[in-house]
């Protein structure tokens, strides 16, 4: 299995017509996991979503291809991993454009075996962070600011 330290994680960059196809056939998958995650990490953790605790599930996974807003990828021998950033639009309720650095995002990775002509979504981004006092910060939304980095789970 690749691993940050066996491939190269690309420069961040809007995505091209490669990446949209890809989250394209990811993109119902990606509606259901990201409501599931939700679902189970507010039996136990729900900070990790506390950021659109205001949305429905309809309006979480109310996005398409035209609000996956930044990729990096990494390609091993045996295909590519897509990393993506993509704006959860209800979470402006007036929809400004450009978007603003409060917008929430959530980040997914993806994985294109290169060989084939299909793609599978590989994981939603969850950060658990200790911070020196012992307390624990739960996180599946992000800013726009906030970077793209490798991840599994």
């Amino acid at each position: 299995m690749a691993t940050a330290e066996t491939v190269d994680l690309g420069p961040s960059h809007p995505p091209k017509a490669e990446s949209i196809e890809l989250f394209n056939k990811i993109h119902v998958d990606l509606k259901k996991a990201l409501q599931h995650k939700r679902h189970e990490t507010n039996k136990h953790e729900p900070q990790y979503f506390q950021a659109v605790a205001n949305l429905s599930d309809q309006q979480l996974t109310n996005f398409s291809s035209d609000d996956l807003k930044e990729v990096r990828v990494a390609t091993a021998a045996y295909g590519k991993h897509i990393f993506g950033k993509v704006l959860i639009p209800d979470s402006d309720p007036t929809h400004s454009f450009p978007e603003k650095p409060s917008d929430a995002y959530f980040m997914f990775r993806a994985f294109a075996p290169g060989d084939a002509d299909t793609a599978t979504l590989h994981s939603i981004r969850m950060d658990q962070e200790e911070r020196p006092d012992g307390d624990k910060v739960f996180k599946a939304i992000f800013h726009q600011n906030d970077p793209i980095v490798w991840f599994d789970i």
